[in-house]
């Protein structure tokens, strides 16, 4: 279920034992909205959803982080950046082509090489993303450990 508010757009998400007892409320023709409870994850991204998905697509692979490094410390040449790995020219070649589409980096051709570079734009805004997501899951777990104190502090 989404909902926008602010000019964001804002996920519901219902755990499956919700979902069940919404299913059966409404089948019985009696459903309170005090009555459920929403599990709201709200994260700022000034990324779209397929570029975020390019993004961590790309990251996924040890390479391509291995390359984004090399090319955050300065611009390398392709041909450079495959003397680093054990692979063809063509392979590295494919998991820049890769970075490149997630517009993590950029290429530059000098005469007959392209040099590629971090594109630290996209780069800023990915660990913003990051950071955000990082910030929300500190936010839960402290609040589930005080729960978990309150529910020891409580006599049963």
């Amino acid at each position: 279920m989404f909902e926008e508010a602010g000019g964001r757009l804002y996920r519901w998400v219902l755990s499956p034992l919700w979902r069940g007892r919404l299913r059966a409320a409404r089948s019985a023709c009696f459903l309170s909205p005090s009555s459920l409870t929403y599990n709201l994850m709200v994260v700022y991204s000034p990324l779209t959803e397929s570029e975020v998905d390019r993004a961590f697509q790309a990251l996924t692979d040890v390479t391509r982080r291995d390359i984004l490094r090399r090319t955050i410390q300065g611009g390398q040449s392709v041909s450079g950046l495959a003397m680093h790995y054990s692979m063809s020219f063509a392979a590295v070649q494919k998991h820049v082509a890769v970075l490149e589409r997630a517009a993590l980096v950029t290429k530059e051709r000098r005469g007959r090489e392209q040099i590629v570079h971090a594109n630290r734009p996209t780069l800023g805004k990915v660990a913003a993303l990051i950071d955000s997501y990082e910030q929300l899951w500190i936010a839960r777990a402290d609040r589930i450990s005080e729960i978990l104190a309150t529910e020891r502090e409580e006599p049963e």
